[in-house]
């Protein structure tokens, strides 16, 4: 009998370490690490789904789409963001379900690739946000911009980014699959975020170029679910305020209400640990007596205790 329902948002460190090259062999490697702790969440009868996200890699899938352009031709952003959820997916489906058998737990893992709904008129389609691919220097950032018509923005400190839009998930396409799968199986769906898609009047989707937050994805997919707990997994132990500065302060347990005044005292980075806080708002909101934890991968287990990470309820 489960002890509680989960679903696990990782962050793009548990997917490609600091320092490493960003091939599919390196990928591997942490994501056989990362999953180590998913899978001790199973074998403590949580019941649970990942969602993941894609920022470096939707990046270097259009990179590369791009750079042989004279041979093959451009795939679409929606696309790539496609491409980028099978590959990923597989790779923690593999690693994972390994995992799993050293542990005597034959538990089926799958990977969806998942759509997921946005309005075509979200005000995110007019004020792009959402990092995608490698970080640039300033310089080099503005030479890609004028070359490519991309938007580039500053992205917390750590350098220069391409943007896009980063529109709301109103609807996961292929929820009831999910629904259906849930209590047979560990599912890795919405990765990315989901492909983002538009519904058209006759009723058909289109994809459009855009990348929804993965943080955001999981809250949705949590909240429909009925999730006891949204476990978001990102590179600190705790959300805090000042973040960097002499007087930062870690944040162990906050209410949603208190998180709605740090967010609009602007604590938290966009692109970083802004949609994390959002997300957690948007879950423990909706869901009264349920809590959403902010932590590190390495803290995960630890934090299902109670003993670390920000819990918001």
């Amino acid at each position: 009998m489960a002890i509680g329902k989960i679903v696990v948002a990782l962050g793009g460190n548990a997917l490609q370490s600091k320092g490493t090259p960003a091939t599919a062999e390196a990928q591997l490697a942490v994501v056989s690490k990362t999953v180590e702790y998913i899978a001790e969440m199973s074998c403590r009868d949580y019941e649970l789904a990942v969602v993941h996200g894609n920022g470096p890699q939707v990046g270097n899938i259009v990179l590369a789409s791009e750079a042989a352009s004279d041979v093959v031709p451009i795939m679409p952003f929606d696309v790539c963001g496609a491409m980028s959820q099978g590959y990923i997916g597989y790779h923690i489906q593999q690693a994972l379900r390994h995992a799993l058998q050293k542990r005597g737990r034959n538990i089926p893992v799958v990977t969806i690739i998942t759509q997921v709904v946005v309005d075509k008129d979200d005000p995110a389609f007019n004020n792009p946000t959402k990092p995608i691919g490698p970080f640039y220097t300033q310089e080099e950032a503005e030479k890609i911009s004028k070359e490519k018509g991309y938007v580039v923005k500053e992205d917390a400190g750590r350098g220069w980014r391409r943007v896009v839009a980063s529109p709301m998930p109103r609807r996961i396409v292929e929820f009831f699959c999910l629904k259906e799968l849930w209590d047979t199986t560990i599912v890795i769906t919405a990765g990315g975020g989901g492909i983002p898609v538009i519904e058209n009047k006759d009723g058909s989707l289109s994809g459009v170029a855009a990348v929804i937050d993965k943080d955001l994805a999981a809250a949705r997919l949590a909240d429909d679910i009925g999730a006891d707990i949204l476990m978001i997994l990102t590179e600190v132990d705790k959300v805090s305020l000042n973040f960097n500065k002499p007087d930062q302060r870690n944040l162990d347990q906050i209410t949603v209400e208190e998180a709605k005044q740090y967010l609009a005292e602007g604590h938290f980075a966009p692109g970083s640990m802004l949609p994390k806080v959002q997300a957690a708002v948007n879950f423990v909101k909706n869901n009264p007596g349920k809590k959403a934890i902010i932590t590190s991968l390495f803290d995960s287990l630890e934090a299902l205790e109670g003993n670390t990470g920000t819990v918001i309820s």
